[in-house]
């Protein structure tokens, strides 16, 4: 999606920190603001603010993760703690370190019950992490859509992150968090081989979203064709392969599930659950400090 973990992880420590890093007048904020805004953490000292601006221009994820641990320890009274504990969730999410991405997302829930971030965090990967013949299987999908119902319940009156999005691109970035949501519930519902509702959820996570993922669509054509309905599958996949802006691995998995149902429609064998591209890893941001309000966010 547009949006990713990431971005809103960065959101309110970009604000702060730009205005650190330059100096350029800030814009005026509106004394009434048409939606609610999250109140906005401050540095509480000069040696602070630098070790913010450590996290913020880590070079890399290994570096992005140094930064923000040593930052928790030389500063645990910090207003900005929610927003480095979800920076380092996120960053292990990046590396494709289970274990550690749920430590920190479970961390930043206890800093911040309501963070629907680690919520979609968690809801997500569990799933994609749960197999057929795990005996803690329910348990643990039990979970993962527990966490999707409640960020998609907080996600109703989250306010903004930052004061200067405007209230159309906020309504847009809750829209695709929701979609988040519905995905995750797919997922479950995938493992438990329930393809009917894996489908209603997909369906859901594309039409709703702002900017519908890519990733999505290929598993719906994945659900669809797991329940013979290979001609929906395969319009589904042909969206996909006829996008132009699509990750090469996103569409390598398109080609080979339209194949699947290809075969399958003309007789060949039923294709088996395919195991698409990994959604745990989070969109890549392009942050431009001088203009906090500039945030491009792309989705491998």
């Amino acid at each position: 999606m547009n949006h990713r973990v990431l971005a809103s992880a960065l959101l309110a420590l970009i604000s702060t920190l730009a205005s650190l890093g330059s100096q350029q007048p800030q814009p005026a904020q509106p004394a009434q603001p048409s939606q609610p805004v999250a109140k906005q953490p401050q540095p509480k000292s000069k040696p602070e603010a630098e070790a913010l601006m450590a996290i913020f221009n880590a070079q890399d994820v290994d570096g992005r993760i140094k930064a923000a641990e040593d930052f928790l320890t030389k500063f645990a009274d910090t207003e900005f703690k929610t927003v480095t504990l979800q920076i380092i969730a996120v960053s292990y999410q990046q590396k494709n370190d289970f274990e550690k991405m749920v430590i920190y997302a479970e961390r930043t829930l206890e800093s911040d019950p309501n963070n629907y971030v680690a919520m979609l965090m968690l809801a997500s990967a569990i799933p994609q992490r749960t197999r057929e013949f795990d005996l803690d299987r329910e348990e643990k999908l039990t979970r993962a859509e527990k966490f999707a119902r409640s960020a998609q319940e907080t996600l109703k009156t989250a306010p903004k992150p930052r004061p200067d999005i405007p209230d159309e691109q906020w309504a847009a970035v809750k829209k695709d968090f929701s979609s988040q949501a519905h995905e995750a519930l797919g997922l479950a519902a995938m493992v438990r081989k329930k393809y009917d509702v894996a489908i209603a959820e997909f369906k859901t996570a594309i039409e709703t979203s702002a900017n519908p993922d890519p990733t999505v669509m290929v598993r719906l054509g994945a659900a669809y064709n797991l329940t013979g309905k290979y001609d929906e599958g395969i319009a589904v996949l042909d969206k996909v392969m006829a996008a132009t802006d699509v990750h090469p691995q996103v569409r390598q998995f398109a080609q080979a599930e339209r194949v699947r149902a290809i075969q399958a429609k003309t007789g060949g064998a039923k294709p088996a659950a395919p195991a698409p591209p990994s959604t745990t890893a989070p969109a890549q941001v392009e942050i431009k400090p001088t203009a906090p309000a500039q945030v491009e966010i792309k989705r491998p």
